[in-house]
């Protein structure tokens, strides 16, 4: 069963992976991916934005995390993705993945995170020093990596 979350506070990876494998001595591995916000100096970034549609966006999460505990015989997975004014950074997206044998968790979480970055309704725009605001747009290298699903 998937925990899906969708907030504006920071999440406690510790107790994530806590309450995935909460006694649960047929998981084998877990794996893990925590994304931050990201500031390069080819494209600076005070802080990200996070906008979504409320019961949408839980609804897709959910629909991502079922194809994933399906195909890849999943004990249980956790997708918590950020919403909100988050500055460069802050850790926006945490997705746990638990299965009896580690290939098959770390191939899920990366499952996971790239359809959830191609997949997932969400309205991002950064903020940059200069004080501008840009909308982000799609990326071909992240739909390239969901296809190779």
């Amino acid at each position: 069963m998937a925990t899906i979350r969708v907030q504006a506070e920071p999440f406690d990876v510790a107790r994530e992976l806590a309450a995935l494998s909460d006694g649960r001595h047929e998981v084998g591995g877990i794996g893990c991916f925590v994304g931050t916000v990201r500031s390069t100096p080819e494209r600076e970034v005070t802080a990200l934005t996070l906008e979504h549609y409320s019961g949408m966006t839980e609804r897709s999460l959910a629909a991502i995390a079922e194809r994933a505990e399906e195909r890849f015989g999943l004990l249980g997975c956790t997708v918590i993705h950020r919403v909100g004014r988050l500055p460069a950074g802050e850790a926006i997206v945490l997705v746990l993945a638990a299965a009896p044998h580690r290939q098959d968790a770390l191939d899920a979480t990366g499952f996971l995170i790239d359809w959830l970055k191609t997949s997932a309704p969400f309205w991002k725009s950064e903020s940059t020093p200069d004080g501008q605001t840009r909308w982000v747009e799609a990326r071909e290298a992240d739909d390239t990596a969901a296809r190779r699903w």
